[in-house]
């Protein structure tokens, strides 16, 4: 067998068990998803910011697209941005443009949440290649937050 020696005393150096040996990747806690909620109706900005945050996420909100806007161009750069399609000024869809023609956030799964489920506004989502679209009105916060992540699981656009 061929143990490396100590040449102090002749006896073998202990080396470590492979089997038993720690990880690093195991051991180093993930840093968690950023997240940025875009919303003007600030209950549910706040419902869906403490639910995400609870699940273990880094959350900023913004309660305008300007303001949304700002947080990427001010260094936040999120995983995920989930907007509202009906916003004042710029709407939703409107930003999520933005984010892709100014390449804010060219990593970012860009999510719709919205009481908007007609036709025409799922068709203009499709084309920028929004990556989901989730209806308010059809989803507790909970299904809201296991959709999102199943759409980074799939990461298709609708």
């Amino acid at each position: 067998m061929n143990t490396p020696q100590n040449t102090n005393n002749n006896q073998p150096t202990p080396v470590a068990n492979p089997v038993n040996a720690v990880n690093p990747a195991q051991t180093v806690k993930s840093a968690p998803r950023k997240i940025l909620l875009v919303d003007d109706d600030r209950f549910l900005l706040d419902m869906y910011a403490i639910k995400f945050s609870k699940s273990g996420y880094e959350v900023k909100t913004a309660d305008s697209t300007d303001l949304a806007l700002q947080v990427i161009k001010g260094g936040f750069v999120p995983e995920i941005v989930l907007a509202d399609v009906v916003m004042p000024g710029m709407d939703g869809l409107e930003m999520m443009a933005a984010i892709q023609q100014q390449k804010l956030a060219p990593k970012a799964t860009l999510i719709m949440l919205t009481n908007q489920g007609s036709s025409d506004d799922i068709a203009r989502a499709r084309k920028l290649n929004v990556d989901g679209y989730i209806v308010k009105a059809t989803t507790v916060p909970s299904e809201v937050l296991k959709a999102v992540e199943s759409v980074l699981i799939t990461k298709k656009p609708i």
